[in-house]
């Protein structure tokens, strides 16, 4: 019997669902989890593979809007919920529902599709870069102190206060909207989202206590907010608990080192460990010893540009630009040939063009380079973009970049 691909009905979620949680393990997310993604997932916008009376496939897109630079919210698709059945390995189904998938989001005008790769090797052959860094750290708060004093009598004018981090929700997602035009990468969270912060399931502390938010506020204004939990723990030298830091955002620097500096006080603890911050994520540069802090990078957000000229036409550059790119595309052939890109600060524009390239790369380094953070001249170091005409490749490299780095804040 032929295998059959499906646009997921609602009423097959839960089945649908099941096998994507045997392609990853057999491991059953809570139910409080499982809730969250039935009521996220866009049955339309879901595809499965059914051989026979059984699913065997699925993928789907969430319908995203992503930061890019300059503070445009570009539609994109997030790729999630991939997965194949371990019995159905290596028959090509993957790339099958990736096609079905491209075709799908060009369909809805969606200029990028992004993801988070639980094996990174699968996605570069359908076009997807690597966009983003993370950084994640294990602070020893006994022996890295913060370089940035306490204000006596609270001159910075921040003041702290815990709060129910449900009730305290708003107010977070209203700060977390206003920061995300500021930073490429981050996900405009719409309703239903601010529950994935949140989700907190008993059985996967680890020991740990629940989640505990704290406001920082500033005339009545909530200025920023940390939310965490705490682990307990002792050793020959007294208590030894950790502060398991989930996010801390904050709109200025003050309210930011008030959040770090009540982090690294709480009683019977002696270190923060934090996961997934940005690059450039100021918390490195408030301790006294990063060799204390244990950083380590790891890979975040995978960019794939499905419609190249509207994609690098809705960010801005931060140097004038003006430079035809000879675009490679296998998978998706549309995107194939030559675009003159011209922008800069204020806007750019990128159509068809004859006129001889400049740059030859594939859409896979597009993405890379599209959101800023990882620059061209890395990317023709490893071989992976030509020069053509003698300069271009710098004066892209610079107008590609972004003084802010990248940053996924969180999965999907």
């Amino acid at each position: 019997m032929a295998i059959e691909t499906r646009v997921l009905r609602a009423e097959d979620w839960d089945e649908w669902y099941g096998m994507l949680e045997l392609a990853f393990g057999g491991v059953a997310d809570s139910p409080r989890e499982q809730a969250l993604w039935r009521d996220l997932t866009v049955p339309e916008r879901a595809i499965g593979l059914r051989d026979g009376e059984r699913w065997v496939g699925t993928a789907a897109a969430f319908p995203f809007r992503v930061s890019v630079p300059g503070g445009a919210l570009v539609p994109a698709a997030g790729v999630t919920m991939v997965g194949v059945a371990p019995t159905h390995r290596r028959r090509g189904l993957l790339s099958a529902m990736m096609r079905r998938q491209l075709d799908d989001v060009r369909a809805w005008g969606e200029p990028l599709a992004v993801l988070t790769a639980s094996e990174p090797a699968i996605y570069g052959r359908f076009g997807y870069g690597l966009g983003t860094w993370q950084v994640s750290a294990e602070i020893d708060t006994d022996r890295a102190r913060l370089a940035v004093p306490e204000r006596p009598g609270g001159a910075d004018g921040v003041a702290l206060r815990l709060a129910d981090p449900e009730e305290a929700s708003a107010a977070c997602e209203a700060l977390y909207a206003a920061l995300v035009p500021g930073r490429p990468g981050m996900i405009a969270r719409t309703p239903g989202w601010e529950r994935l912060p949140l989700l907190d399931p008993p059985g996967e502390r680890g020991g740990a206590s629940p989640l505990v938010c704290v406001l920082a506020e500033r005339g009545g204004e909530v200025v920023g907010y940390a939310r965490y939990a705490v682990k307990p723990g002792w050793d020959e030298g007294g208590p030894a608990g950790e502060v398991r830091l989930r996010d801390v955002e904050a709109l200025d620097p003050a309210a930011y080192a008030a959040l770090w500096r009540y982090l690294f006080g709480l009683d019977l603890t002696s270190s923060v460990h934090t996961r997934g911050r940005p690059v450039d994520d100021a918390w490195q540069y408030l301790v006294s010893d990063t060799r204390r802090c244990r950083p380590k990078l790891r890979d975040g957000l995978y960019v794939r540009l499905v419609d190249v000229g509207e994609a690098l036409a809705a960010r801005t550059y931060q140097a004038p630009v003006d430079v035809v790119l000879e675009v490679a595309d296998d998978f998706c052939p549309w995107n194939a040939g030559r675009w003159r890109l011209t922008g800069d600060a204020k806007g750019a524009s990128c159509e068809r063009t004859g006129d001889a390239a400049d740059l030859a790369l594939s859409v896979r380094e597009l993405g890379s380079a599209y959101l800023g953070g990882v620059p061209l001249l890395s990317l023709a170091a490893a071989g992976r973009v030509r020069e053509l005409r003698e300069g271009a490749l710098a004066q892209a490299s610079v107008a590609f970049g972004w003084p802010v780095a990248p940053w996924l804040p969180h999965g999907f």
